[in-house]
């Protein structure tokens, strides 16, 4: 056997799995296929996305409470002296 015999039996190996495999999914005969992937992919970017504004906002509210309570210490300390 060539290795080009080799190559296209293998390439037509991998075409069968990867269409059993679809249809085992449930996918082999969706004609909206490429869509539903493409708005999953999108539903996950968001979700990522709003993972990450979420992680930013609970850090600058946490920096904000650390940053006012230290003036409020301070206020207090100052005005105690006084």
């Amino acid at each position: 056997m060539t290795k080009e015999e080799m190559a296209n039996l293998i390439e037509q190996s991998a075409e069968l799995g990867a269409q059993k495999a679809l249809r085992d999914i449930g996918f082999s005969e969706d004609k909206d296929l490429l869509s539903d992937v493409s708005e999953l992919r999108s539903l996950l970017d968001s979700w990522r996305s709003a993972k990450r504004t979420v992680g930013k906002t609970i850090v600058q509210a946490l920096t904000t409470l650390f940053l006012a309570a230290l003036m409020a210490g301070a206020y207090f300390n100052f005005t105690d002296k006084q």
